[in-house]
């Protein structure tokens, strides 16, 4: 199953796959509280500003492509929606942790992957996460990619391939042309990817205290 997702598309998907794993109890999302999941500052790159119309638009698509269903209660008159990617693709943990985590941010380095997706799957070690992208690259079509590294860059990143990626070509030449490279610049650099997996560890923690900080603050706004 190809998919062709738009970028509105991508990080609706991903926002649902993200609440299921980390906020249980507050899924299946209205399309308020959906609206409100895709436009976080936290744990996004970028940050958007969507309306619920365009929510609503990228959900008909993903109900047509049967990504999504929404789904009704007899305690609420609200709709809720859930997605169904699990069904489409029969995911295991790790690596639905990292589509969900490429949805929402784009590319990343594996160091960055494994620090993120922390919060839904706990990877205990960079192998086992590129154990994951391993059978992600190797399914059929591929989801995921390696791209070229950048200029000035130690590590590649990885992109998901479900549709509006970022247009860079997938690096299998200049990733297999820059393996000496590589290797040359491991015996002098042991630890690059442990220190990256740092500072996205940091970057991470800070996102996590200010989503706390403005859900705190809408919590709060309740009651006065």
């Amino acid at each position: 199953m190809q998919l062709a997702l738009t970028a509105i598309e991508a990080r609706v998907l991903g926002a649902l796959i993200e609440k299921e794993i980390t906020t249980p109890e507050y899924y299946p999302l209205s399309l308020n509280a959906l609206t409100n999941a895709c436009n976080q500052k936290s744990n996004r790159d970028p940050v958007l500003h969507l309306e619920e119309s365009e929510i609503r638009k990228a959900l008909n698509h993903l109900e047509y492509q049967s990504l999504v269903r929404s789904v009704s209660s007899t305690d609420s008159r609200v709709t809720k929606f859930e997605h169904r990617l699990q069904d489409a693709f029969n995911f295991y943990r790790p690596e639905i942790a990292v589509i969900c985590e490429l949805l929402l941010r784009g590319p990343q380095t594996p160091g960055e992957l494994r620090t993120r997706a922390s919060r839904m799957h706990a990877f205990e070690d960079l192998e086992s996460l590129h154990s994951a992208l391993s059978r992600l690259e190797k399914r059929e079509p591929p989801m995921v990619t390696v791209l070229a590294r950048q200029p000035g860059t130690k590590e590649s990143r990885y992109a998901h391939l479900l549709g509006d990626a970022p247009p860079v070509a997938p690096a299998a030449q200049a990733h297999g042309a820059s393996s000496l490279e590589d290797n040359a610049a491991g015996a002098n650099h042991p630890s690059n990817e442990r220190i990256e997996a740092l500072i996205a560890e940091v970057a991470e923690l800070r996102n996590q205290i200010a989503d706390l900080q403005s859900q705190f603050a809408a919590f709060r706004k309740q009651f006065e």
